[in-house]
């Protein structure tokens, strides 16, 4: 089966091509713009494999996606390109929407005309799979509710306004072109090549560096983590087995507060890497002004999934956080570069928009 992943340098993406990659069955085209947070150093395990091919290329270029659709013959789209930072979307929304709204709609142009010029045979088992957020449903009460595929969309930030239109755009494209289309929406996903914006790399970092540990407000808001390979294993069920018109959550069933999950690593680095003088780093935490528009609480009711594909995670949140932990202790060559060469670990997200921020 001939697969094109878009956006496959990112966190989830690269996760995605090195699962698919293991059988070698599979070919592999990634196709990534190669923005901040793209890395081929996350691709290393594989960059040699026979049945991966990497194509650095915008979603938005038409064109672009349409010759590698037919030079590949591929089977099956798995859209994951996109501007994923909620901070980030906060001081420059533009971005987003030029990713995930325009180029979403471009490469569903692509992906159309493309699907109508394949045999009658080949048209059946084409899907597009396009991965989106449990941000887009907005937030949940703390004292209880899940997220289900029916939920209404309620978008907080820019980040998740953008991922709600991409949402609706690919909906609209099978139902009005017939564009046989799968959506999956995920938790918070954390595990290996994780860029160091996010909170649990960042944690991992500042402590190694024995640098502040931000946690927003008083670090109440609870979000379900999901251990990204068993996301990848989702995904690919997803793409191949899944109806078309249907959307699958995906969550790990692993509730935790921003705050239990900084305490829960700075435990875990007490084990690994102690502090001089037997101090924890618990004493790094740092409570910091909380983010505008913070979303209280996620939680995916991912029932659906694993009724109609099989699926549940394989690993539990302290399981896969000890996992994380031991990979960034012994995996400084991927993630130095990035912290002396690309973000060391500022604050970002003040809330000041700025469209000189994104002229690039």
């Amino acid at each position: 089966m001939n697969f094109l992943v878009t956006g496959g340098a990112g966190f989830i993406g690269s996760a995605v091509c090195r699962h698919l990659c293991a059988n070698p069955a599979h070919r592999v085209t990634n196709l990534d713009k190669l923005t901040y947070a793209g890395n081929l150093a996350s691709l290393r395990p594989i960059e040699n494999a026979h049945n991966y091919r990497f194509e650095q290329a915008d979603i938005r270029d038409e064109r672009a996606v349409l010759e590698i659709l037919r030079r590949d013959d591929i089977d099956i789209v798995m859209n994951l390109a996109a501007e994923s930072h909620v901070d980030r979307s906060i001081d420059g929304p533009g971005a987003f929407i030029e990713t995930n709204i325009v180029g979403t709609y471009r490469i569903l142009n692509a992906a159309l005309e493309y699907w109508r010029g394949l045999p009658e045979g080949r048209k059946a088992g084409f899907r597009f799979h396009h991965v989106s957020t449990d941000e887009v449903f907005g937030d949940l009460p703390f004292d209880g509710g899940m997220f289900v595929e029916e939920t209404p969309y309620a978008p907080s930030s820019p980040y998740s306004a953008s991922k709600a239109a991409s949402d609706h755009l690919v909906r609209a494209w099978h139902e009005t072109y017939g564009l046989p289309v799968v959506l999956s929406n995920c938790s918070n996903n954390y595990g290996p090549y994780h860029f160091p914006e996010k909170l649990i790399p960042l944690v991992i970092l500042n402590a190694l560096d024995e640098r502040s540990l931000p946690v927003y407000g008083a670090g109440a808001n609870v979000r379900d983590w999901l251990f990204v390979e068993d996301h990848a294993r989702a995904l690919e069920l997803v793409a191949t087995k899944g109806q078309p018109g249907e959307s699958y959550n995906v969550g790990g069933n692993s509730e935790r507060t921003n705050l239990t999950v900084v305490e829960t690593i700075c435990d875990l680095l007490d084990l690994r890497r102690p502090r001089a003088g037997g101090k924890s780093h618990r004493q790094l935490i740092a409570f910091v002004t909380d983010r505008p528009g913070h979303d209280r609480r996620y939680a995916i009711d991912a029932s659906k999934i694993a009724r109609d594909l099989g699926w549940t995670p394989r690993e539990n949140f302290d399981s896969g956080l000890a996992r994380t932990v031991d990979w960034y202790v012994d995996n400084k060559w991927w993630w130095g570069p990035i912290r002396e060469q690309r973000y060391a670990g500022e604050r970002l997200g003040g809330g000041q928009a700025d469209d000189r921020k994104e002229t690039a």
